[in-house]
């Protein structure tokens, strides 16, 4: 691996990762699962807990946006949780929307959504689709403009955020201004050359990405929806301005490539950045790395671009 020097420093302090299995996964999912108490401490953030009625059962979402007069015209960004399908929780990697909370004063929700193998298929993208059509509807309650909804994830996130926009697309209920794709996981085939590349090395592996599909999709082989594995959409057409990051050093690089030269091919509107030595998820593990505070703020500088060009 060919990685940026800061961040190849930060990593070996990292611990080993096991080899997941259902034993390990098991083991490692409380570790994945944070809390939000520290990262709200001396902030001025209001937080709800909600639970919402979803396909089957309860989709937890909780909401955070700053304190004092609510206005009626906020953005809201929708935040998708990483985890490979398999583990952590609303509040994983919660720090990065939390940053737009405090830049643009947008609204954040994050959606609990179920995890693989427990729940399979399209279950964690319907939760998620769930949660986009209750904040559309509770737009006014909320506090924010329906018209500038932001849905965005990073790596398992950042493919259940392109499911999602699909499927409003597609349904033609939610309009979606916006999604941002961190290290998305986009494509369960695993036939490109960065996941062969990264076989054996790096933050999430070729194996790690092997098992976090095959516990989603089990034993299916065909007839997987593109809203679990977005790469397959035939047709890119039609989607909001997106924004698409990750690193050169990562199984995700050559599909979020793929994802994004089809946006264009399609007509379609697409930031793409792969930052040279970044390892997947770097800038959500180390966002005080050199690397990771220039990916942070270009992507900060898309999303000011995107909400000025928006109708007052």
């Amino acid at each position: 691996m060919s990685l940026d020097p800061e961040l190849h420093a930060h990593l070996a302090d990292l611990p080993t990762i096991p080899p997941l299995t259902v034993e390990t996964l098991a083991q490692i999912r409380p570790f994945a699962a944070p809390t939000i108490e520290p990262l709200l401490e001396g902030r001025a953030v209001e937080r709800e807990e909600l639970s919402i009625d979803g396909s089957d059962g309860q989709v937890p979402l909780t909401v955070l946006r700053p304190t004092g007069p609510r206005p009626a015209n906020a953005p809201c960004v929708y935040w998708i949780h990483g985890g490979g399908m398999i583990m952590g929780n609303r509040f994983s990697e919660i720090d990065i929307p939390l940053e737009w909370l405090d830049k643009f004063g947008a609204v954040v929700v994050s959606v609990e959504y179920r995890l693989a193998p427990e729940a399979q298929g399209t279950a964690p993208v319907d939760d998620c689709y769930t949660g986009l059509v209750w904040i559309a509807e509770h737009a006014a309650e909320l506090g924010i403009d329906p018209s500038l909804i932001i849905v965005a994830g990073v790596s398992a996130g950042g493919g259940l955020a392109a499911g999602v926009t699909l499927m409003a697309r597609d349904r033609g209920t939610v309009p979606i201004a916006g999604q941002v794709l961190i290290g998305p996981m986009l494509d369960h085939r695993n036939s490109t050359t960065s996941s062969r590349q990264f076989s054996g090395q790096g933050v999430w592996t070729r194996e790690m990405n092997e098992f976090g599909w095959r516990c989603l999709l089990g034993g299916l082989d065909d007839d997987i929806s593109p809203y679990v594995s977005p790469s397959l959409a035939g047709d890119l057409s039609a989607l909001p301005p997106t924004y698409i990051d990750g690193g050169s050093e990562e199984v995700f690089r050559d599909e979020s490539v793929d994802y994004a030269t089809r946006i264009w091919a399609a007509g379609g509107h697409s930031d793409l950045h792969i930052w040279a030595g970044g390892f997947h998820g770097f800038d959500a593990l180390f966002p005080t790395a050199a690397l990771s505070a220039a990916a942070r703020a270009t992507r900060i500088g898309w999303l000011a671009r995107l909400l000025d060009a928006k109708p007052a």
